[in-house]
């Protein structure tokens, strides 16, 4: 991983791989899933509560945990998000999206 403040996606999830991989596929898919459930859980604590840094931190654990079960499943995050989103929203096909409201894009 490189030195400076920036990580794509592609280097997070690479770089998750490094730290975690052997651990992240002995446990599998489900155990990786709730996991990855259980941050979300947290992450919700803290999106009602008010301490910032805590709120950061729980959205980087969200993130990891993503990162990680993708490896797991064998899934490319990047390419995922290139196909799905690099060309606007997959609704409207719109850069600001114009989907109404009672729609998810």
């Amino acid at each position: 991983m490189s030195s400076n403040s920036e990580l794509s996606v592609a280097d997070l999830q690479q770089h998750i791989r490094q730290m975690y991989y052997e651990k992240d596929v002995a446990r599998g898919v489900d155990g990786t899933f709730m996991w990855l459930m259980e941050e979300v859980g947290e992450l919700a604590s803290a999106l009602r509560g008010n301490d910032k840094e805590n709120l950061a931190e729980e959205f980087a654990d969200v993130i990891a945990w993503l990162a990680t079960i993708a490896n797991v499943a064998g899934v490319d995050l990047n390419a995922a998000l290139v196909a799905k989103y690099g060309h606007g929203c997959p609704g409207c096909k719109r850069l600001v999206c114009e989907c109404p409201d009672s729609e998810k894009p």
